[in-house]
């Protein structure tokens, strides 16, 4: 600290002797993560940089906001791949901006719901003259494949502890459930409602007449503008002078180009920091993993992230044993997946709380697994239209032997045990075998009930009200009482350093899982080989806390 201060002062003192830009522009287009991700091998980085993340780019907007000689900033926003409560969060670090003082303004060649929703929380909306507003509208289209399975001699068995567990019904149904129909429109209701109040607060409309908008859309620019959904029409070229004048326009310049001549905070105090967590992807066993390559279409668990319970096991015991480490916070975006190693990852992390504060940040899904894993945080964020609850428990696998009596496939089998072949491909469960899964079923949905019921003090019936697989929003879940507050990954670091009696400047560090397990001296996790490819997840052996119900990204 001794030799940083006085490079802070000289640092300081250069910069003050550069003029920032009036305003800073950043350009925003594709998916943003929550967090920093790994950045890969040198020459990795170098052919394709690490995309900035949401903590960063929180981290650049409040470095515009602490420096007064800067106006505003401009977000040239082109549509984002990104879920709603992801979408939300981005809002909320437009919000922050603004509530620090600097003019934000919009400006994008037309408009998706995506980047419209990000244009509401900036002071100004500007569209390019010939654009549009894309249908702000939300739906949703379920796929049902039991016919077209059935067609090629597969079918799906699954046994769910009630009909919302749906996990299973796109492999065994050809039509959507009386209960998966409700849930799903409940799920759309609440989410739509979020969007209509962005819209209403953004543009001071009433939510009735946003409504009427909405059915109106898609939109042109001369309409949107006549109808207040838009501010101005005008060209990127036209920005200088709008926000300046014809005879001094403003100037504008990257936050790359502008980092050097903005006022940088005094160097923080080498010493306690909070630490974050991830729980990203299906939980399974093993280590945590990432497709080698992005692929064009997100698939269910063949191509999303995993969270492996050594991985993340061996990220909570550092946690634990880092004095450093005051607080932690565990960002979970997981539909679920194992329930053993569901249940690994909990015990973990209720070690950290006995000691240091634990809260949960829930991004767009923390469900069924990952609600699992929610429950030892003292305090559990959630945005509006987070996908979460699911607390249930559903078993199952895909029967591949009318296929193989198609191909000629000749199969004899010999076996000792009863039961040996009861996760067999080839064929159904027996109705004994049925009876069988039901209790191991409802043994590991009983033990979910009970860890529930201790993290949010509610009764058993209370619980089961709530779960048998329901899936709610976080604005529900909070309603409910499944989540404490609404807010994002910034809200929950913020608390976990006020319970850690940390400054807000304190540092924030990703937990890294270093190359020597750490083994403590009675071991919770089953050490079983992570081998399970992803197109095998659902052939049976365990029971599954899983949630495919989700919301398309806007």
């Amino acid at each position: 600290m001794i030799i940083r201060y006085p490079i802070w002062v000289i640092r300081s003192l250069f910069r003050r002797l550069r003029k920032p830009p009036a305003y800073v522009t950043f350009t925003l287009a594709g998916e943003y993560s929550e967090y920093p991700q790994p950045s890969g091998s040198f020459i990795m980085r170098r052919i394709r940089p690490p995309k900035i993340s949401l903590l960063e780019l929180g981290e650049q907007f409040r470095l515009i906001g602490g420096d007064p000689r800067v106006e505003g900033v401009v977000l040239h926003l082109r549509p984002l791949q990104m879920a709603p409560a992801a979408i939300e969060s981005l809002r909320d670090l437009v919000k922050e901006l603004r509530n620090s003082g600097k003019r934000v303004v919009a400006w994008a060649t037309f408009y998706a719901p995506s980047n419209y929703l990000v244009a509401c929380a900036a002071d100004v909306i500007l569209m390019q003259p010939s654009g549009e507003i894309n249908t702000l509208g939300m739906g949703r289209t379920y796929p049902y494949l039991a016919r077209a399975l059935k067609k090629v001699g597969i079918e799906g068995d699954f046994i769910p502890i009630t009909p919302y567990k749906s996990a299973g019904d796109m492999f065994t149904r050809k039509n959507m459930s009386k209960e998966v129909r409700k849930m799903a429109n409940w799920l759309l209701d609440s989410v739509y409602e979020e969007r209509i109040n962005a819209i209403s607060e953004g543009r001071g409309i009433d939510a009735e007449g946003v409504r009427a908008l909405v059915d109106q859309t898609p939109m042109p620019d001369i309409q949107a503008l006549e109808l207040s959904l838009v501010d101005g029409l005008l060209s990127e070229e036209e920005l200088p002078k709008y926000l300046g004048n014809d005879e001094k326009p403003a100037r504008l310049a990257t936050f790359e180009a502008a980092r050097k001549t903005l006022k940088i905070p005094p160097p923080v105090r080498m010493g306690k920091y909070v630490a974050v967590i991830p729980i990203e992807g299906t939980i399974m066993d093993g280590t945590s993993g990432r497709p080698p390559i992005k692929p064009p279409i997100d698939l269910p668990i063949l191509t999303e992230p995993r969270a492996g319970d050594l991985t993340v096991v061996q990220a909570a015991r550092q946690a634990l044993r880092d004095k450093r480490a005051a607080g932690v916070v565990v960002y979970v975006n997981s539909p679920g997946g194992s329930a053993t190693s569901s249940e690994a990852m909990r015990a973990a992390l209720t070690q950290i709380d006995k000691s240091k504060p634990l809260v949960v940040s829930m991004g767009p899904v923390a469900a069924s697994g990952g609600y699992w894993v929610s429950t030892p945080g003292r305090v559990i964020f959630a945005q509006p239209s987070t996908i979460t609850g699911s607390i249930g428990v559903i078993l199952g696998k895909i029967v591949t032997g009318d296929l193989l009596d198609r191909l000629f496939i000749g199969r004899e089998r010999i076996q000792r045990g009863e039961h040996t072949s009861i996760y067999e491909s080839e064929t159904r469960f027996t109705k004994a075998e049925r009876e069988m899964l039901w209790g191991s079923i409802t043994h590991i949905y009983d033990l979910f009930l009970d860890r529930v019921m201790k993290s949010r003090g509610m009764t058993r019936e209370q619980v089961d009200e709530l779960g048998g697989g329901r899936v709610w929003t976080g604005r529900q879940a909070l309603d409910n009482g499944l989540v404490d507050e609404i807010g994002g990954l910034g809200a929950a670091i913020a608390r976990a350093k006020e319970l850690a009696g940390l400054p807000l400047n304190a540092p924030v560090r990703m937990v890294t899982v270093g190359k020597t397990p750490l083994v403590p001296a009675a071991n919770p996790a089953a050490m079983l080989e992570y081998a399970l490819e992803g197109a095998r997840f659902l052939q049976g052996t365990r029971p599954l806390c899983l949630s495919l119900l989700a919301l398309d990204k806007t």
